[in-house]
Formats: structure tokens, sequence, C-alpha cells
């Protein structure tokens, strides 16, 4: 793991599966929601902060795991920065693997008073190269109830607890009161979580990203879950950006393609 310390703030990447776990601010809370029950094992994933998912998403049925392979793999240290901003920049590569025998992965992590992720990908085959990613983050909130999220009005999404049903936002502010896993599409918007309790809006910027999930597991899926603890549901939410279902990526040969992520807090206004 790399302990990251910059003038404003603090965070923590594992080599396994390239993962953020820990992104603060100096005197905010946590960024980055991680569960206190994760399995820190060889094979399985990291659960919280942000999984690196790729290169597909969800569990095919011909897929051996679920979200890709890229987040139970070690990655390597390719390259570390320190320019004269006073940000930390830590570039890690994907070794090669014969399952991803087509193409080199790279992911770019820079920490300063905001924290930048970059998962690149490039085809080194003759032939198209098609794939899905996300950056799969889990964001630590003080009471889900508290919640709300905007920036997805009018976008069409995926219910992904009703049979991939096409529907479409209503509302200004998504409310949080029950289960929700939602893949909206075709949208490049700037999201934003707005948290009553910790008296904070959270922007979740892109660049490079059709598609944003939001995704929280509520009472019964939580209690199913090993690696999540029962009650952790009320302190976290998912506001994934990526390119998944129907705006999954088809890569030329010899082409490169970025996903960007641009996480930043700010104060709420006083009403």
């Amino acid at each position: 793991m790399l302990e990251i310390v910059t003038p404003w703030s603090t965070a923590e990447v594992y080599l396994h599966g390239a993962h953020v776990t820990h992104f603060q601010k100096n005197g905010e809370p946590p960024l980055l929601f991680m569960s206190q029950v994760s399995r820190f094992l060889r094979d399985a994933p990291i659960r919280g902060g942000i999984p690196v998912i790729f290169p597909w998403f969800g569990k095919p049925v011909d897929k051996p795991l679920q979200h890709g392979i890229a987040r139970v793999r070690n990655w390597e240290v390719k390259e570390l920065a320190s320019p004269a901003d006073g940000s930390v920049t830590v570039k890690l590569r994907l070794p090669y693997c014969s399952d991803l025998p087509a193409c080199a992965v790279e992911y770019v992590v820079t920490v300063s008073r905001t924290l930048r992720a970059e998962l690149v990908v490039t085809n080194k085959s003759e032939k198209e190269f098609a794939f899905e990613n996300c950056l799969h983050t889990y964001f630590t909130v003080g009471d889900i109830g508290s919640v709300s999220v905007t920036g997805l009005k009018g976008v069409k999404y995926l219910d992904q607890l009703d049979s991939l049903a096409r529907k479409v936002e209503k509302e200004n502010r998504i409310h949080i009161s029950s289960e929700v896993d939602r893949v909206y599409v075709d949208t490049k918007h700037t999201v934003s979580v707005h948290d009553a309790s910790l008296k904070r809006i959270i922007r979740v910027e892109k660049e490079g990203s059709a598609s944003t999930v939001v995704w929280n597991p509520w009472i019964a899926k939580a209690k199913a879950m090993q690696d999540f603890g029962d009650e952790e549901y009320q302190k976290m939410i998912c506001v994934e950006s990526g390119n998944v279902n129907g705006n999954a990526v088809k890569l030329a040969p010899g082409k490169t393609v970025s996903l960007r992520i641009k996480l930043s807090s700010t104060g709420l206004k006083k009403t």
C-alpha cells in the first residue's frame, strides 16, 4: 500500500487492484467509504474506495468473476511524481496476463486538493477490442436518509432491480429510501452528492464516460454480503463513472482511450 501525503490531503493506494482506499482533505471526514469488514485477501476485491472495473461490468454468464479481473490483480508501480505544485501522482501498470493479451492498461492517480484518477487502455492487437470499464466509487455520507444526488434529471437509465427496464429519471434530487441499482446511460453530466448530515457537496466530474451508476445495497443485500457490514448501507453511496452495457467501448487496433474522474468537495451553503 502506498500512503500519500500532500499539504491539503492524504490518500492510500493498494497495488492489489490498483485500489484507492482512502482520500481525505485536511479537517474533513474521509471522502471515500471503506467497509470495516472488507476482506483483504489475494483473490478477493477490496470492498469500498474506488474499485477498478475492467474489462467487463457485472457478471456475464461466460465470465468467471464479478466486475472483471483488474480489481483482483496486483498492479506494478510505473512512476511516482511530486511536481512543484505540491500534488502527488502515482502511475500504475497492469502486468501482462493471458486474460488480456490484446491490451496495455495503466492507471494514474493524482492527489491534491482533489482526487483525480485516469484509466488508460491501449489496444495492441490487430483486431477491435470491446470492453466495459468503470471507476466504482464509494462515498462516505453521514446518513443516507439526508443525502440527495443531482445532475441526472431527464437521463434514461436501466433499472437493474427491474430486469434492466429502461426508465427516465424524473427527479431533480434523487433520494435513497430502498435498494437502488441504476445505470444511467448516454450521459456525460457532472453529478453531485448533497450530504446534509456532513454538510458538504461532493462533485463527480468525468471525461471519457457515457455511463453513471448509482448504487446502495440497502438492508437485505447489506446483510447478505460477507464483506459489508449489516448497517453500513447507511453511511455510503456509490456514484460510479464508466462505460457499461450499451455504452461499452469498441477500441480500434493501435488506439488508446482514457476514462477520467475528478472528485472534489465543498461545504453546503447556509440557507
